[in-house]
């Protein structure tokens, strides 16, 4: 990690990491990450019924991991739609599943 790098994802935070250009990225489900990402999205909760279903779109994911995003320094929406495909559904699903855990059960 250089200097002034960001830390790795703290997962008793609900935090989740991502690589997306090359460098692990972090995503924090704050409030305000996901206020912004209900705003786009809609309710939360069907996001993760739709989740829960296998109805969950990629540009729903992509948006999701944005406003989670804690630097989003020098990346563009289709840079994470793109980490995304590189690494197929199954790739990010960890990452996900943390998001998604920490809407539904809050700081632990």
């Amino acid at each position: 990690m250089s200097e002034g790098a960001e830390p790795l994802a703290n997962r008793w935070r609900g935090e989740a990491s991502l690589i997306i250009a090359g460098e692990i990225r972090v995503l924090r489900p704050s409030f305000a990450a996901l206020v912004a990402a209900e705003e786009e999205l809609g309710a939360l909760f069907a996001l993760v019924e739709r989740a829960a279903s296998g109805q969950l779109r990629i540009a729903e994911l992509t948006a999701l991991f944005w406003h989670c995003l804690t630097n989003r320094e020098g990346l563009t929406r289709d840079k994470v739609g793109e980490a995304i495909m590189a690494v197929g559904l199954a790739g990010v699903a960890p990452a996900l599943r943390a998001l998604l855990e920490q809407i539904l059960q809050g700081a632990g």
